[in-house]
């Protein structure tokens, strides 16, 4: 799968679940039902991770700058955003070519992690969704953000 396709498809999954937690929020708060904001936010929080996660192999693996980089990640806080900064991203270019799986030597410690991330995708992809899973797991437990109920 390519950074374009993995970039849209996440981007479009979590612009998805913002609009189903969107949407349990307002069922709750009218008093319909809580069970929206039960099912949608662990869904959200979830894909919110993986987005997160996409978007750091890719502004590795693209070479983006710092400033695009953190914008990419913003995008997911802001409701929707994902999708309109994953176009504008593919439309500069900064999605077009495959991963890099080869790093030299003296590549930067960077390019050598995502080289072995991306040259095993199977095992890569299973080792992330483990860290993602735990870290989204710890949340839980946690709690709701600022204290929300």
């Amino acid at each position: 799968m390519t950074p374009l396709k993995i970039y849209r498809t996440t981007a479009i999954i979590e612009a998805v679940t913002w609009g189903l937690l969107i949407l349990g929020m307002i069922l709750k708060y009218t008093g319909v039902t809580d069970a929206g904001v039960a099912a949608a936010g662990p869904v959200h929080g979830l894909a919110f991770l993986a987005f997160v996660v996409v978007t750091v192999l890719v502004w590795l693996n693209n070479r983006w700058s710092a400033g695009q980089g953190i914008l990419g990640l913003f995008s997911a806080v802001v409701p929707f955003a994902t999708v309109p900064f994953e176009k504008a991203v593919a439309r500069r270019g900064g999605l077009d070519g495959a991963w890099r799986t080869d790093a030299s030597s003296d590549a930067p410690a960077g390019d050598k992690l995502l080289a072995v991330l991306v040259g095993r995708p199977y095992a890569s992809a299973a080792a992330i969704a483990v860290v993602v899973l735990v870290v989204f797991g710890a949340l839980l437990v946690v709690g709701p953000p600022f204290g929300g109920a």
